[in-house]
């Protein structure tokens, strides 16, 4: 799914095709959408389930331990990622594959340390999303991914990533487990979900950007239910793969992408400066 690039990627032109004049091309700060973001995007969100599940049944430091743990690197990659001068595949994903394990480990510490109901956490996690989204676009005009050109836009669009894989997470464990559905149908049911946004985008004409952002949502139970169906063990309706082996597996996957688009330069996306698209 190419979300967005209908709408966003084209650079203002004055009418012959070319960048409009004082406006010069530069990179942006985050991937292009192709099918290798979307693809590396449900790796990270898997990866981020059983990672999280991984760590805290086998680092001895607690729930709240690996939160700290896990919190405080994400904080420095964001700081690497923040004083990048353009987007860098390994440091970006880097970061997504992390913000995915803080998000799961936030929504786990809410129900599993302070016993806050799954519809309750989700509930939260919606309405703090949506007052980013609000705040975000009352200050910039914009929701889009490919104006991402200023420390103020990319704020605001890692803190609404953040949301999205903690409202994802509470969303699929409510789903998965307060609805007894299985990990595997959950994942179906999700995986349908997101068939349904592209085909509202392409054939109905939701616009680009909400589509975006509504399917990366829900890219997060359909990675956490995967990785819970290969993970968990059998009596649990999993195939008994174990933490360690998906995660193993996952990650390597992820490397090995995240390498090919960082020598291939595939997903590298050319925006004009300033970027000042309306969503």
């Amino acid at each position: 799914m190419t979300y967005e690039t209908s709408e966003t990627a084209v650079p203002p032109s004055d009418g012959t095709g070319e960048p409009a004049p004082g406006r010069r091309p530069r990179w942006s700060k985050v991937p292009e959408v192709t099918a290798y973001f979307w693809i590396i995007k449900v790796l990270c969100t898997t990866v981020g389930e059983t990672a999280a599940d991984l760590l805290n049944d086998k680092a001895g430091l607690g729930l709240t331990g690996v939160s700290v743990l896990m919190s405080a690197l994400l904080a420095v990659v964001l700081v690497v990622q923040f004083r990048t001068r353009a987007y860098r595949a390994g440091v970006y994903w880097l970061a997504v594959a992390l913000i995915s394990v803080v998000g799961t480990l936030i929504s786990d510490n809410l129900t599993d340390n302070l016993g806050v109901p799954l519809e309750t956490s989700t509930t939260v996690f919606a309405i703090l999303l949506a007052v980013v989204f609000v705040v975000w676009y009352r200050r910039e005009r914009t929701l889009s991914i490919h104006s991402i050109d200023t420390t103020g836009r990319e704020s605001f669009y890692w803190l609404a990533v953040l949301f999205t894989f903690a409202l994802g997470t509470a969303a699929g464990d409510l789903v998965s487990e307060r609805m007894d559905l299985g990990y595997w149908l959950s994942a179906v049911l999700f995986g349908l979900a997101i068939a349904a946004v592209a085909l509202a985008h392409f054939k109905l004409g939701l616009d680009a950007v909400w589509s975006f952002w509504i399917a990366y949502i829900l890219t997060r139970p359909l990675g956490a239910s995967i990785g819970d169906y290969l993970s968990q063990p059998t009596d649990d309706r999993g195939l008994g793969l174990g933490t360690v082996v998906t995660s193993t597996l996952f990650l390597a996957v992820i490397l090995g992408l995240v390498v090919h688009l960082s020598v291939t330069r595939k997903d590298v996306a050319e925006v004009p400066e300033p970027a000042r698209t309306a969503a």
